[in-house]
C-alpha cells in the first residue's frame, strides 16, 4: 500500500509540471533564445590497477601457496552524451564486464551501464533549475550523488553498493529539480529494482528517493560546504516480501579536505514466509588536499563499520589507507589520478564462521576521465 501511495504521488508530480506556452516564433525583446544546437560527445572513463592481495594465500594449480596479485581494469567506460535540442537529451554508457561462465569465460564484453532520454524542464519551472525527467537504464539517486563527494570509486565501491545494498544503475523513470537559492535538490524515482546487470523479473518495482539540504547554501564558501541527505529505497523480491533501505549522510566539502559519514539500516524477506534480515553500518572517511583538490597529493582514510545480520555478532570492518596524486591538467573537465593505497577486511565475533574470511591487499590504482 505505502509503495502505491509513493508510485501515485510521483506521477502527480509529474502531471502538476507547468504546461509549455505556445512557440514564440519571435523571440522577446532583450531575450536569449535557447540553444537548439544538434550535438553529440564522447568522453570515455578508465579504472586500471596492480593489487597484490597478502591475506589470504591462494594455491596455484600445483598446490604451491602463492600470494594472488593482478593486472586489470575495473571499469572502462564510453560516454555518449548528445542533446537533440534544448528540452531532448540522451546518454549511452556501455560498461565492461567480466563472464564467469559460458564459452567466454573469463573475458571482458561490453554491457549497458547507461541508456537514457533526458527531458530538460528548466523553461517551464522558474527558479527550481536542472530539472529534468530521464527514462531508460539511468543512474540511481544516491550513489552518483555520493561519487560526486568520495571521488575515490577508482579505488573501490562506495559503503552501501560494496555491502551489496544499491546498485548505480537501473532502468526507470526518475525526476530532479535544484532547490532555490543552493539549498539542495531532490531526486525520485521508479525502477525495476533488479539492477542494471539483469533483467525485470516480476512485477514488483522499487521507488527510490533522496533529498539533499544545504543548510547555509547562501552563506560563506565554508558555510556552503555542508550538507545532509537522507535516501530510502521501497522494494520487495517479490510480492509480500520486502527489500528496503534506509540511508543517512552528512558531508563537508572544504578548500583543504572533504569529510564525508554514511549510516545504513536494511530489511530483506526474500519470500513472505521468510525470516525479515536486518542489516546496520556506518562508513566515514576523510581526504585532506595537501595543496588544492584534484592537484597535487592527497590521502584517503576511510573506514566501514557493518554488521550483516542484527541478531548475530559478526562485525565485519574496512580500513583503506592511501595516498594519491591528481595530476594538474590545463582546463576542461578531464582527471588523471593515482593511488597507493592499503585495503583490509577483517571479521570479528563469536560467530564468525570460515566464510568470514580476512582479505588484505595492497594496490597501485589509476583514472582516467575525460
Amino acid at each position: 500500500m505505502t509503495r502505491r501511495i509513493l508510485l501515485s504521488l510521483l506521477g502527480l508530480a509529474l502531471l502538476a509540471l507547468p504546461r509549455p506556452a505556445a512557440a514564440q516564433v519571435t523571440p522577446a525583446a532583450g531575450s536569449t533564445p535557447p540553444d537548439d544546437t544538434q550535438r553529440v560527445s564522447v568522453g570515455a572513463v578508465i579504472y586500471y590497477d596492480y593489487t597484490f592481495q597478502t591475506d589470504p594465500k591462494v594455491k596455484d594449480a600445483a598446490g604451491n601457496e602463492v600470494s594472488f596479485n593482478n593486472f586489470q581494469v575495473q571499469r572502462a567506460y564510453i560516454n555518449i552524451q548528445g542533446q537533440l535540442s534544448h528540452v531532448v537529451a540522451f546518454r549511452i554508457t556501455p560498461d565492461i564486464a567480466r563472464l564467469t561462465d559460458g564459452s567466454l569465460n573469463g573475458s571482458q564484453v561490453f554491457r549497458v551501464k547507461y541508456a537514457f532520454a533526458q527531458f530538460n524542464l528548466d523553461q517551464w519551472t522558474g527558479s527550481w533549475k536542472s530539472t529534468w525527467m530521464r527514462m531508460g537504464v539511468q543512474q540511481t539517486p544516491y550513489i552518483d550523488f555520493w561519487e560526486g563527494i568520495y571521488r575515490y570509486r577508482f579505488q573501490g565501491t562506495t559503503f552501501i553498493e560494496r555491502v551489496g545494498s544499491a546498485s548505480s544503475s537501473d532502468a526507470g523513470i526518475s525526476f530532479h529539480s535544484n532547490i532555490p537559492n543552493n539549498y539542495g535538490d531532490f531526486h525520485v524515482g521508479i525502477y525495476n529494482g533488479e539492477n542494471y546487470g539483469a533483467a525485470e523479473v516480476n512485477n514488483e518495482k522499487g521507488f527510490e528517493v533522496r533529498g539533499t539540504l544545504r543548510p547555509f547554501g547562501r552563506g560563506s564558501a565554508n558555510a556552503r560546504g555542508l550538507r545532509v541527505t537522507g535516501f530510502w529505497i521501497n522494494d520487495a523480491p517479490v510480492q509480500n516480501g520486502r527489500r528496503d533501505r534506509a540511508v543517512f549522510d552528512a558531508s563537508y566539502e572544504h578548500k583543504y579536505f572533504t569529510f564525508g559519514y554514511e549510516y545504513l539500516n536494511r530489511n530483506d524477506q526474500a519470500l513472505p514466509t521468510s525470516t525479515d534480515v536486518n542489516a546496520k553500518g556506518w562508513s566515514i572517511f576523510f581526504t585532506p588536499f595537501f595543496k588544492e583538490k584534484n592537484h597535487g597529493p592527497e590521502m584517503l582514510i576511510r573506514y566501514d563499520d557493518y554488521k550483516a545480520d542484527d541478531t548475530k555478532d559478526v562485525i565485519q570492518k574496512r580500513t583503506i589507507v592511501g595516498f594519491a596524486w591528481w595530476f594538474a591538467h590545463p582546463g576542461g573537465n578531464a582527471t588523471a589520478a593515482l593511488l597507493f593505497d592499503y585495503d583490509g577486511l577483517t571479521f570479528s565475533g563469536s560467530q564468525v564462521t570460515v566464510a568470514n574470511v580476512d582479505n588484505k591487499k595492497w594496490a597501485l590504482h589509476g583514472l582516467i576521465n575525460f
